[in-house]
């Protein structure tokens, strides 16, 4: 599962996170994302020019940003991360156990080898919310922030 955490200091997550969105209503979510981490523009004027490059119909997609149709979605996404400690992203739960940052693929394998294993975090506990998801801003992380 994949929650927006759209980051307040960098300036046009929100509206990109909207925007994935949008791109979403039309099947394109994940190669939108993909366009805004290959030009990291976020502005308004790229944000909707990315339409062109995908062949999503701009029309639906401009009105859909426009009128802020994934807004509160994107909002709420943002707030529960918050509630689960997410602070930045990259940030990953894998079975109820918060990773932030990007870690390598043996930090994941443990967690996972421990839940398989039944030990913390497995046993059959219910999921929460937010349990098997990378919470993550559309919009690039600073290279020296580690990961948001």
């Amino acid at each position: 599962m994949f929650r927006d955490f759209p980051i307040p200091s960098h300036t046009g997550s929100q509206k990109a996170a909207e925007a994935t969105e949008c791109a979403d209503d039309q099947g394109k979510f994940w190669e939108y994302q993909d366009l805004i981490w290959a030009n990291r523009a976020v502005d308004l004027d790229s944000l909707k020019g990315y339409t062109a490059q995908l062949g999503l119909d701009a029309a639906t997609f401009n009105d859909c940003l426009d009128s802020g149709k994934y807004a509160s979605e994107v909002q709420k996404d943002y707030q529960d991360g918050g509630s689960y400690g997410v602070t930045g992203t990259p940030s990953f739960f894998v079975n109820g156990q918060l990773l932030k940052g990007a870690k390598p693929f043996e930090s994941f394998k443990s967690l996972i080898d421990a839940a398989l294993a039944g030990g913390e975090g497995g046993g059959g506990a219910s999921p929460s919310p937010t349990q098997s998801s990378g919470s993550a801003s559309p919009t690039p992380s600073p290279p020296s922030g580690g990961g948001g």
